[in-house]
């Protein structure tokens, strides 16, 4: 294990009340209010961990603004409405949405601007990008009126519940200290009912895992309420599996490397891949329709991100060319972020399905 000030914490967490859950070891790795990952740095591009679509190309954030305007123009344009985005990152995704919704009249003026984000380095970050934003910590202190949401590798770090099933039944893992290095540790007594597993893990084989988010589950139900009782939409797009299934998918990355979860709690981002089934239930509950997930290619190729690439580069340099061509093929080809990389809808119950599902 190597040694940080939050490892320590962590340690003499566990050296005092016994193994946390897995779930608590995540949340505190990311977001300690000292010392979590996304405290206290920027992790965003070739200096940091990794990379996300805003970042990639304005192709991306633009056509998801032409998506949210058009949500917008179909129920009414409403004349006060929440643009929101959860962990906006440096605020790259809305600058390059807001900007695109600005081709569609009195859209811009209608916008009262939300940013849910933790982070007091990103939120720095945005203000330099979305001044006129207003911040939360949470989707629950957004204002009572129609949502239109993005949430762009949002539910990736939110933290999960593992099981793994064993000869004596599901027994959750923990997380506890042992020769000086955190490791996964099973509980002794099994959980006396698996009913909160979705119904595709239950009949796991011994050894395996099953992993849910209440968190996130809690979030999309919340989302979702605020949509079908208020109006708007939402659009989810995280890499992860399209139907529930048992897998142990918890990962870290530093230096856009691969790294051990459990080794320098807080230097490194812990995700998981998102479960688009257990988001669809979710969202069902809350009364709002869902539709996808679509793969993120498919979608923003439905979208125009073809002609939006020729647009843009019959004023470029050769050079510019070159780097608007790499940007669409990494957004879309299966090899690259099309595949893994899925997209969710959120509309209100009844609405026609939207642009880019189909």
């Amino acid at each position: 294990m190597t040694s940080t000030v939050l490892a320590h914490h962590i340690a003499r967490l566990i050296e005092e009340t016994g193994p946390i859950p897995l779930s608590q070891y995540m949340a505190l790795a990311l977001g300690h209010p000292d010392h979590g990952y996304y405290m206290t740095r920027d992790p965003l591009g070739a200096g940091g961990d990794f990379t996300t679509a805003p970042e990639v190309s304005q192709m991306f954030g633009e056509l998801i603004g032409l998506w949210l305007a058009d949500q917008w123009q179909r129920q009414g344009a409403p004349g006060a409405f929440a643009l929101t985005e959860l962990g906006p990152g440096r605020g790259t995704l809305m600058a390059d949405a807001l900007r695109a919704m600005r081709r569609m009249p009195g859209m811009a003026e209608a916008a009262s601007v939300h940013l849910v984000e933790t982070s007091p380095v990103l939120r720095a970050a945005q203000r330099k990008r979305v001044p006129q934003a207003n911040w939360h910590m949470h989707v629950d202190e957004l204002p009572d009126r129609p949502l239109f949401l993005i949430a762009n590798e949002f539910f990736d770090a939110l933290p999960v519940t593992q099981y793994q099933r064993t000869d004596r039944g599901w027994c959750e893992r923990f997380v506890g200290c042992t020769e000086g290095r955190f490791a996964p540790i099973l509980a002794p007594v099994p959980i006396a009912n698996d009913g909160t597993l979705p119904a595709a893990m239950r009949a796991a084989r011994e050894g395996e895992i099953a992993e849910i988010s209440p968190a996130s589950t809690a979030v999309a139900e919340a989302i979702s309420v605020r949509i079908a009782s208020r109006g708007g939409a939402a659009l989810i797009v995280d890499y992860g599996h399209a139907s529930s299934a048992p897998g142990d998918t918890l990962q870290a990355v530093r230096d856009h490397k691969f790294a051990d979860p459990f080794d320098a709690p807080g230097e490194a981002d812990i995700t998981v891949h998102v479960d688009f089934e257990a988001l669809s239930r979710a969202i069902r509950a809350g009364g709002a329709d869902v539709h996808g997930p679509a793969s993120q290619g498919t979608f923003l190729t439905a979208l125009g991100i073809a002609a939006r690439a020729e647009a843009l580069s019959r004023n470029a340099t050769a050079s510019q060319r070159e780097d608007i061509a790499a940007a669409l093929r990494r957004l879309t080809a299966a090899d690259e972020m099309g595949s893994l990389f899925k997209v969710l809808g959120i509309t209100p119950r009844g609405a026609p399905s939207p642009a880019g599902f189909g």
